[in-house]
C-alpha cells in the first residue's frame, strides 16, 4: 500500500518539483506530469495503454468550458486592447472613489475584479496599471488585483468551473452553486479584510470596516440570492456578473450616502482625456454588453435553455460507459467568440489591427489553454487507471489511483477530512494554476474518501475549490503577469511572501466551514 500511494503521488510531487526548482511553465510541467501518470498507471496498476491515451483525450474534452473559454476570452481581450476598448475602460475606472481607500480598494479590486473575471477577462492584467495610477504602491498594485476576485473563483470564466463542478461531480447546476453559496459572505468579507491589511494593517482595516464588510457581504450574498432565489437560479453561471455589479453599486451608494465624490475626474492625464475622448463607454464595453445580454436571455429563457443545455448536450463517449455532455452551442465560450465577432461592428477594427489580433492570439493563447486541459488529462487518467481495454472498469480497487488515495486519506485524517480539503485545493491551485483544474484533480478523490467516511463529498469537493481559488493571490504565473504590467517583474516573490499567510489564514476559515457543513445526518 505504501508503494502504491507513493507511485499515486509521484506524478503531483514531480510536476511542484518542476514549477519550484526548475521554474518550469505550468504547461510544460503538466505535461511531464501527464506522461509520468500514464507510465505509472500503465505499468504500476493494470491499465492498459489504450485506457491512459483515451482517459486523456476525455480529460481534454471534458476541460472545455475551461481550456476553451481561455481560448476564446483570450482572443475577445486581445481584440479589444486593441482597438482601444480596454484603455477607454481603465480611463473610467481610474476615477471613481477618489475620497475613502477602503471603498477605492473594495470597489477596484472585488468588485470590478470579480465582474472581470466572470466574463472572463484577466484582473491581474488589468487593474495593476489603474492602482499604480491611483497612487498605490507596485507591491500593493500587484496583490490586490491578484487576491480581490478570489472568493467568486468559482464563477470565474462565466460560471466555467462550476460546470466543472457541475460535470464532475454528477450534481445539477443550481445545486452546485447552492453548495459553494454557504462559504462565500463569510470568504468574501475575509478576503476583504485581507486587502486593508496589506494596504494599511489594523488601522486600515479598522477605518474601513463598514465598507469592507458592505462589500463582502455584497459579493457573497448575491452568489446566496442567485443560488437559493427562485427567480435568479437559472442564471447561476451569471453569478459572477451580478455579484461583482452589485458591489460597485452598493459601494458607490455608501460614498452617496456619506456625501464623498464618486468620481474625480481631477486624477485623469492629458492621455487619459484623449482616450475619453476617442471612444464613447458604452462602445468600449460592448463586447461585455452584448455577451452579458445573450446569456441572461439564455439562462432566463426556459424553452432556449431547454433546447441548448439538455436537448443540445452533445454529448460524447470516449470511454464506453462515461458520457461527457459537452453543451457547445450552451457554454460561454460559443458566445464570448460570437460577441467579440458582434461588437466589431461598433469597433470597426482595421485590416491592420484585426492581423496584429490574430498574430498576438494565436502567441498568447495555445499555452494557457494547453495548461487548462493537460491537467484535467491528469486527473482522468487517475480517475480510470486499474482498466483495461474491451472491460472498462478496474480489475480491483486496489488497482485503482484514486482508490489508493482515498483509503489512505480516510485512515490518516479521519473526521478531520474535510478541513483537510481546503488546504489540499490551495495546493492544488497552486500546482495547476486554476480552480477548474483543481477540481478535476480531487472530485473524485473526495467523492470516494467522503464516502468511506460518511461526510458530504460536495461539501469536501466545494471547500477544496474554494482553497484552489485563493491559490491565485500566490500564483507565480498571475503574479509574473501582474508585476509585468507595471514593469514590476520581481516584486512577485515579496507578494508571495506576504500573500501566503493570508492565503492560508483565510483558506483556514473555509477549512472550518467545511467541517460544520460536511457532517451526513
Amino acid at each position: 500500500m505504501a508503494l502504491s500511494i507513493i507511485l499515486t503521488l509521484l506524478p503531483i510531487v514531480f510536476i511542484v518539483l518542476l514549477m519550484t526548482w526548475r521554474k518550469a511553465a505550468a504547461d510544460v510541467s503538466g505535461t511531464a506530469g501527464w506522461i509520468l501518470a500514464v507510465l505509472i498507471a500503465m505499468f504500476f496498476f493494470n491499465t492498459s495503454l489504450e485506457v491512459g491515451l483515451r482517459s486523456s483525450l476525455a480529460g481534454i474534452i471534458a476541460s472545455f468550458p475551461v481550456s476553451l473559454m481561455v481560448l476564446t476570452s483570450i482572443l475577445q481581450i486581445t481584440f479589444m486592447e486593441a482597438t482601444g476598448a480596454i484603455k477607454r475602460i481603465v480611463v473610467f475606472v481610474k476615477t471613481l472613489a477618489p475620497a475613502d481607500k477602503a471603498v477605492q480598494i473594495m470597489l477596484i479590486n472585488v468588485g470590478a475584479g470579480t465582474l472581470l473575471v466572470s466574463i472572463g477577462a484577466t484582473p491581474v492584467s488589468i487593474l495593476p496599471p489603474i492602482m499604480l495610477a491611483l497612487g498605490y504602491s507596485t507591491f500593493v498594485a500587484v496583490a490586490l488585483p491578484a487576491l480581490g476576485f478570489d472568493a467568486l473563483c468559482t464563477f470565474a470564466l462565466l460560471g466555467a468551473p462550476l460546470v466543472a463542478f457541475s460535470d464532475l461531480t454528477g450534481t445539477p447546476l443550481i445545486e452546485s452553486a447552492q453548495v459553494f453559496a454557504k462559504f462565500l459572505p463569510i470568504i468574501s468579507t475575509l478576503i476583504g479584510f485581507g486587502m486593508l491589511w496589506i494596504v494599511g494593517r489594523f488601522k486600515l482595516m479598522k477605518e474601513g470596516f463598514i465598507p469592507c464588510l458592505l462589500a463582502g457581504v455584497t459579493n457573497g450574498g448575491m452568489a446566496v440570492a442567485m443560488g437559493y432565489i427562485p427567480f435568479l437560479k437559472n442564471g447561476v453561471v451569471l453569478t459572477g456578473v451580478v455579484a461583482g455589479f452589485t458591489t460597485i453599486l452598493v459601494m458607490l451608494l455608501y460614498l452617496k450616502l456619506l456625501r464623498k465624490p464618486v468620481i474625480d475626474r481631477s486624477i485623469l492625464s492629458e492621455e487619459d482625456l484623449s482616450v475619453e475622448k476617442n471612444m464613447r463607454l458604452a462602445t468600449a464595453l460592448s463586447p461585455w454588453l452584448v455577451l452579458i445580454a445573450v446569456l441572461f436571455f439564455i439562462n432566463y429563457f426556459p424553452p432556449l435553455k431547454e433546447l441548448l443545455f439538455a436537448k443540445l448536450a452533445m454529448p460524447v463517449s470516449v470511454i464506453p460507459g462515461q458520457k461527457i455532455l459537452t453543451r457547445m452551442i450552451w457554454n460561454a465560450y460559443t458566445w464570448v467568440l460570437i460577441s467579440t465577432i458582434v461588437a466589431a461592428l461598433w469597433l470597426r477594427p482595421s485590416g491592420e489591427q484585426v492581423g496584429s489580433i490574430l498574430g498576438k492570439w494565436l502567441k498568447r493563447a495555445p499555452r494557457p489553454t494547453f495548461s487548462a486541459a493537460i491537467f484535467f488529462a491528469i486527473a482522468f487518467v487517475m480517475n480510470n487507471s486499474g482498466m483495461q481495454a474491451g472491460v472498462w472498469k478496474p480489475v480491483g480497487d486496489e488497482t485503482n489511483m484514486i482508490w489508493v488515495l482515498s483509503y489512505a486519506s480516510a485512515l490518516a485524517f479521519g473526521g478531520a477530512y474535510p478541513f483537510i480539503s481546503s488546504y489540499l485545493g490551495l495546493f492544488g491551485g497552486f500546482v495547476s494554476g486554476s480552480e477548474a483544474s483543481t477540481i478535476a484533480m480531487f472530485a473524485k478523490y473526495h467523492i470516494m474518501t467522503s464516502k468511506i467516511l460518511n461526510v458530504n463529498a460536495l461539501v469536501v469537493t466545494a471547500a477544496t475549490a474554494i482553497g484552489g481559488g485563493l491559490a491565485s493571490v500566490i500564483s507565480p504565473a498571475k503574479l509574473q503577469n501582474a508585476a509585468a504590467t507595471i514593469d514590476a517583474l520581481g516584486i512577485e516573490s515579496e507578494v508571495i511572501k506576504t500573500a501566503i499567510i493570508i492565503s492560508i489564514a483565510i483558506t483556514f476559515f473555509a477549512g472550518v466551514i467545511a467541517m460544520v457543513f460536511a457532517q451526513v445526518f
